[in-house]
């Protein structure tokens, strides 16, 4: 299938619209996904455990987008501020946009979740529900497994408010009375572990043939008189901080990267705060006490009306045995591409191959790695890790190419966000065993996916390569949309050699045959070569742009972008997440379209395809067209030449998203998005589904 020219008609060159033009805001741009999210847990035609896992990751994105991207607006608060880009007023927009997701999150639960998994036999049965014996159990389970881990502080002078980990769950509770020195000390905090399970199921000889759970905030709230003998309680509440996370080093004093990341992490859980959720019944009393304690403004407290952290709530889906209320299991094809049980080696010789996950399976990347440590021939292995996981198959392979005698490099990225333990614990065990470890170049985080073999082939070296747009983490590998490049071209592979190199010595990279590395080349090159086109089709050459990926917020990117359409190019982008380029605005972006594809999987992958005339271009990538991967990463950006793999990355990644009309969503004029006509409806064509049926079909036809 070819990209062909759209259907509608295009918008013939127009001046630059009067005024400045306004990008749209990349925080309420984030906020806008989640909603799309969001909407996956509304589907009727989406099992109900999977509708509860998207309401999860919802939640999860939220944490997240709090413990990142709010701090600036908090202390524009805090300072005042009226000016800049952080600002009293973007506070107050952004709290309204997340107060109205939450809203609708708790609404979402209460009002449709809840009743159908009630429907379903599965309960979270509340304290005032319980008949008599299942309270007997729950207060049996409270003496035994969580009253000896809880230790309440009631608050005095000697006693201040303790430090409170950022999302963790815990109690505050006004007492009455005189505690036993005699003292009216009348608020008090409970902290719960986090290694207590937040949902417990309750045995059959209390809940019957029904699957019967009971939370355990309401297990500790039905027990809270007897944490604090001798006192009355009165108003108590559960309540959660989130908390400023992002690590961050002073580069010109860091002596050891890793000693100081090491240290970061111990204060990670208890930085700035950015939010606070209490029970939607919490007092006003309680919660002013709390916002004073957290230095937050009342925008920022969040009252929901159920848990306080929906997160956790993904363990109920771990306790269900209901396979019916789950999506369909999918397996994975063996890649169309690789012969099983042939050397990897011997058919990269004949071609390239393209693998597409998670249509395809991972295990051929790992396999593929397997037969190079394994293989007498290969003398040395250099990889990048940024999220490969704490436990993680790949890395028990680099460690058994060391004890074979590889020379085996690793460049681990310590600062990939939130995996920064993980990746310091590999690093540290990679080098007590002899590996070479490198950790890419301070103020550049390494996110290229790059993994390169050389094997000695008679009296010739000759390398292999596996270049990724997603990360080598075999579990993600299974929920995200990504694609596995393998070549031994020795154009590209000696590109990879020079990259490694300027890793570990950081001497000057020379140039490079067909790869573009950022932060060095691949923003310049990209804006060259759309102005390039823009210039072509102001010409009246047909010119076509379709860019894939997972944001686009980078100014000078989509000013080229603006640009080319103002000439007439015609330009797709299909991109997951946040977006601030403003689309099909008259006069000045009328020939830009913008799409979002939220589905079963994560779409993950980043694909720029670029056409003048009868002259198409095609690169993978690691990166976004975000100002930090193009100027603040290590990135690789890399050409596919071969038409047969070429044809096929169109027709899969971009072609048949922009013809989705079940999980597509448009970008409009005034920044908001409009699920595509037909978008929900199980019988429209979804690029995710037709894939999925498209590779079990060449997996059953194989096995046949």
């Amino acid at each position: 299938m070819e990209l062909s020219p759209r259907t509608a008609p295009t918008t013939a060159p127009q001046p630059a619209a009067d005024g400045p033009l306004r990008f749209l805001d990349r925080d309420h741009s984030i906020l806008a996904f989640q909603e799309r999210v969001l909407d996956w847990a509304h589907r009727r035609d989406v099992p109900l455990l999977e509708r509860l896992r998207y309401l999860c990751i919802v939640s999860s994105n939220l944490d997240e987008f709090f413990e990142v991207r709010a701090a600036p607006h908090l202390t524009a608060v805090q300072n005042g501020d009226h000016k800049g880009l952080y600002t009293i007023e973007t506070f107050e927009a952004l709290s309204q946009a997340a107060h109205k997701l939450v809203d609708k999150q708790y609404a979402l639960f209460n009002e449709e979740l809840t009743p159908a998994f009630v429907k379903a036999g599965i309960e979270i049965v509340s304290h005032g529900d319980r008949n008599a014996a299942q309270r007997a159990w729950v207060a049996e389970y409270f003496e035994r497994e969580v009253r000896p881990l809880l230790i309440p502080v009631g608050l005095d002078p000697a006693h201040p408010f303790p430090q409170v980990a950022n999302k963790s769950l815990n109690f505050i509770v006004r007492l009455g009375g005189k505690d036993a020195f005699g003292r009216e000390n009348e608020i008090a905090i409970v902290k719960v572990p986090r290694v207590l399970p937040r949902v417990i199921r309750m045995p059959a000889k209390v809940s019957g043939k029904k699957a019967l759970f009971v939370s355990l905030s309401s297990v500790i709230r039905a027990h809270l008189d007897s944490l604090f003998s001798g006192r009355e309680v009165g108003q108590f509440s559960q309540f959660r901080v989130t908390r400023h996370s992002d690590l961050a080093v002073d580069e010109d004093d860091v002596r050891n990267l890793r000693t100081a990341l090491r240290l970061g992490l111990q204060h990670r859980h208890y930085g700035q705060a950015t939010r606070l959720e209490v029970s939607s019944g919490c007092s006003d009393y309680l919660a002013s006490f709390l916002l004073q304690q957290f230095n937050l403004p009342p925008a920022a407290l969040y009252r929901v009306h159920g848990p306080v952290n929906l997160v956790r709530l993904q363990q109920l889906i771990d306790l269900v045995d209901a396979p019916q209320l789950l999506f369909p299991p999918y397996k994975p094809s063996w890649p169309v591409e690789l012969v099983r049980g042939q050397s990897f080696f011997e058919q990269l010789q004949r071609r390239e191959v393209l693998m597409h996950h998670p249509y395809e399976s991972y295990d051929a990347v790992l396999e593929f790695l397997r037969e190079a440590v394994q293989d007498a021939n290969v003398l040395a292995i250099k990889q990048t890790i940024y999220r490969t996981g704490a436990d993680s198959t790949l890395m028990d392979l680099l460690r058994e190419g060391v004890r074979r005698g590889k020379e085996v490099t690793v460049v681990v990225e310590l600062q990939a966000r939130f995996d920064e333990e993980a990746n310091i614990n590999w690093s540290e065990m990679l080098e007590s065993i002899g590996a070479q470890v490198v950790y890419g170049v301070l103020g550049l985080k390494t996110h290229a996916k790059m993994l390169l073999v050389t094997r000695r082939e008679g009296r010739e070296l000759r390398r292999y390569a596996h270049l990724g747009t997603g990360n080598y983490n075999a579990r993600t590998a299974r929920l995200y949309t990504d694609l596995s490049f393998l070549t031994a071209d020795p154009l590209l592979t000696a590109d990879l050699e020079n990259v490694f190199l300027q890793l570990a010595s950081q001497s000057k990279l020379p140039r490079l045959n067909l790869a573009l590395v950022a932060p060095f080349q691949l923003h310049r090159k990209l804006i060259e070569k759309i102005d390039v086109l823009g210039e072509a089709a102001s010409r009246g050459i047909e010119t076509r742009v379709v860019l894939k990926m997972n944001a686009l917020t980078d100014e000078a990117l989509m000013l080229a972008l603006l640009r080319a359409g103002r000439h007439g190019a015609r330009i797709d982008l299909i991109v997951r997440g946040a977006c601030m380029l403003p689309a099909r605005v008259p006069g000045v972006s009328d020939n830009i379209r913008v799409r979002s594809i939220v589905g079963r999987f994560l779409e993950h992958s980043r694909v720029f395809y670029l056409r003048c005339g009868s002259t198409e271009e095609l690169y993978l990538s690691s990166a976004d067209w975000m100002n930090r991967n193009m100027l603040r990463r290590i990135e690789l950006a890399w050409p596919v030449n071969e038409p047969r793999l070429r044809q096929r990355i169109i027709d899969e990644c971009l072609v048949a998203c922009l013809h989705d009309d079940r999980d597509a969503w448009d970008l409009m004029a005034d920044g908001s998005y409009k699920r595509v006509k037909g978008a929900g409806d199980p019988k429209g064509h979804g690029a995710q589904a037709a894939l999925m049926a498209r590779y079990a079909a060449r997996d059953n036809t194989e096995g046949a």
